[in-house]
């Protein structure tokens, strides 16, 4: 069970919970209706934030960048930087075959690797070795199938026929793995920024 379903469920046992509560107590349709809906859209809220936290929280970055003027990724001539973001990464804002990506730079990754939605959004598809290989995660072994990005981009920074990996348990994660930063000249983090250079 992945953790979208365990959440599912745990959802549902509180809103049966809940709902419980309220006909024990004997309440009319009337007054119980407006309790129940409350209680479910709260429910909805809440899991909607936990669901979409990490996409949550870029946007965020992004409006927080607008409004003071201090954006999360900034270009200075041909070197990027990319400020940590509240959750202690760094998140770069790409361009992958022409299409806005949000990709979590993990310089612990030999490879990109691209969630499945990702990969068909992009139009990156997975080679003609029907063969999938095992990749070591931080949340185990998972199997995924060898890819090429025809392009990739980050501000000026651009690559051509970068290798990767996709899978669809790397759930709605896409990273730019060390098969990325080693074809720059040099990346470094530098009081809370990564700094990358062609």
């Amino acid at each position: 069970m992945d953790d979208r379903s365990a959440q599912l469920i745990y959802g549902l046992l509180v809103l049966m919970l809940v709902a419980s509560s309220l006909f024990s107590r004997r309440l009319s349709w009337r007054m119980a209706l407006p309790m129940v809906a409350g209680w479910i859209g709260l429910f909805t809220l809440v899991f909607a934030v936990v669901t979409y936290r990490q996409e949550l929280s870029s946007v965020f970055e992004r409006m927080r960048g607008e409004l003071t003027g201090a954006s999360a990724q900034q270009v200075e001539g041909r070197t990027v930087r990319i400020r940590r973001s509240d959750d202690g990464h760094y998140w770069a804002q790409a361009m992958i075959n022409g299409r806005s990506i949000n990709l979590l730079i993990d310089s612990g990754a030999s490879f990109t690797a691209l969630s499945q939605d990702t990969a068909d959004a992009v139009g990156v598809k997975p080679s003609s070795n029907p063969m999938p290989i095992m990749i070591e995660t931080a949340n185990g072994t998972v199997m995924a199938q060898r890819a090429s990005i025809d392009r990739l981009t980050i501000g000026p920074l651009a690559t051509r026929d970068l290798n990767a990996v996709v899978s669809p348990a790397f759930g709605r994660t896409d990273v730019i793995g060390m098969n990325f930063l080693s074809r720059l000249k040099s990346w470094r983090v530098e009081n809370g920024e990564m700094i990358l250079e062609p």
